[in-house]
């Protein structure tokens, strides 16, 4: 049995966001809250926050399609299209994951559903050209290194020890990063990535 390929990517954070248990010791406890992806079904009210986030993680474990199948499922809309963005959505009627994905300079919008992997509605496109200058470059270096979001999500749930809900990109000092956020028990954990060679100008 041969061991597990390590991936060389750089862990710049592990963060918890403790609004639902307290944290682990051995986790760093974020000074922020509610982790992006969940920012939608949230007002600013500490408890109404906490149940929001609890309804979501509760329709995000009672799915069928994982993040990891609703990028594939996306991703295979379009030859050679890549994952730039996946989030859980839980707070409309059916919960779905909306993927963006680059393909042919252009950002491709879809809405996976998240019991069935089917795709809900038709799919939007915007150019590359009608985004602002530092979306183009994170794109521009997101097509350029080898490593994907799909690895990202691989990578963070290990470490974490759950299930993504969520990823995306995110640019910090010059450098491209994977923003990944892991529901690991009754936790949100925030996991960044660097993949090699993601420094951006």
């Amino acid at each position: 049995m041969t061991a597990p390929r390590r991936h060389p990517w750089t862990f710049l954070a592990v963060a918890l966001s403790a609004l639902l248990v307290a944290a682990p010791a051995q986790a760093v406890v974020s000074a922020g809250g509610t982790p992006t992806a969940l920012h939608g079904e949230t007002d600013g009210n500490a408890e109404t926050d906490r149940q929001a986030v609890s309804r979501e993680i509760e329709r995000f474990r009672s799915s069928s399609i994982s993040i990891s199948q609703a990028m594939a499922i996306a991703e295979a809309r379009h030859a050679g299209a890549t994952t730039a963005d996946v989030s859980f959505d839980g707070a409309s009627g059916v919960p779905v994951y909306r993927v963006k994905t680059l393909h042919n300079d252009r950002i491709w919008r879809h809405t996976i559903n998240a019991t069935t992997g089917e795709l809900v509605g038709g799919e939007a496109a915007l150019p590359l050209a009608e985004l602002d200058l530092d979306d183009r470059s994170n794109l521009a270096a997101l097509g350029a290194i080898r490593h994907r979001l799909a690895d990202a999500v691989h990578v963070a749930e290990r470490a974490a020890s759950g299930k993504a809900i969520s990823g995306g990109l995110v640019r910090e000092g010059g450098r491209l990063n994977f923003s990944i956020v892991v529901i690991s028990g009754d936790d949100l954990k925030e996991v960044i990535l660097e993949p090699p060679g993601a420094r951006t100008r």
